[in-house]
């Protein structure tokens, strides 16, 4: 799909609900971070995963997860 007035490619939208497993599993990997409350050594931490479920790293507190993965120029979804 081109815009008429820019002329640039603009991607269709998709229905996440009719993807298949490796169609999600690839969705958003580079630019999607989850955010997630766990335990960690008795206290609560946030862990920051990738969109295909990959480790990333764990912060203290939300608003630093939430800002690590800001700073990486990722898009953040917390999960719960």
């Amino acid at each position: 799909m081109t815009t008429q007035t820019t002329g640039v490619a603009v991607p269709e939208p998709v229905d996440i609900r009719h993807l298949s497993i490796e169609q999600l599993a690839r969705l958003g990997v580079s630019q999607i971070a989850y955010v997630k409350p766990v335990m960690m050594n008795g206290a609560r931490a946030f862990a920051i995963h990738a969109a295909d479920g990959t480790p990333m790293a764990v912060a203290g507190d939300r608003d630093l997860a939430i800002a690590a993965v800001q700073q990486h120029e990722m898009l953040v979804s917390l999960v719960h």
